[in-house]
């Protein structure tokens, strides 16, 4: 998997790593088991580190954002409005035009398989926009 380093100068791996790590609760697990995730529907996705720590899934153009909250875990996808969600993941940010994320709280488990076909769905949208 590519290295992005972040503004700081340390790769955007190692601070996403230290992020799952300080935070030690059921958010570093599911921001953990969500970056697995998104490793094993996409292997060459690239990290990234941006707006003061945000950790960020790019291929072909942005996937999505990782925040972590105090009650949740957000997934936002980038071009989530114009993403088929068959499994109905997305349950916030549903009011914009262009995004859409997932929030993810404690105890609630993540459908893995439709969230790696919706990771799968975001990288073939932002190749078509770059063709």
């Amino acid at each position: 998997m590519p290295k992005t380093a972040a503004p700081s100068g340390e790769s955007a791996t190692d601070l996403i790593d230290a992020r799952i790590k300080e935070l030690a609760d059921w958010r570093g697990a599911t921001l953990a088991q969500v970056r697995a995730l998104i490793r094993q529907a996409v292997p060459d996705v690239v990290e990234e580190w941006k707006w003061r720590g945000v950790p960020v899934w790019s291929r072909d153009g942005m996937i999505c954002t990782g925040e972590t909250y105090k009650s949740a875990v957000k997934l936002t996808f980038a071009k989530g409005a114009a993403l088929e969600d068959p499994a109905g993941l997305f349950n916030a940010s549903l009011e914009g035009n262009t995004r859409r994320a997932i929030d993810i709280h404690e105890g609630v488990e993540l459908d893995a398989e439709a969230f790696k076909a919706l990771i799968g769905a975001a990288v073939a949208l932002n190749r078509a926009k770059r063709r």
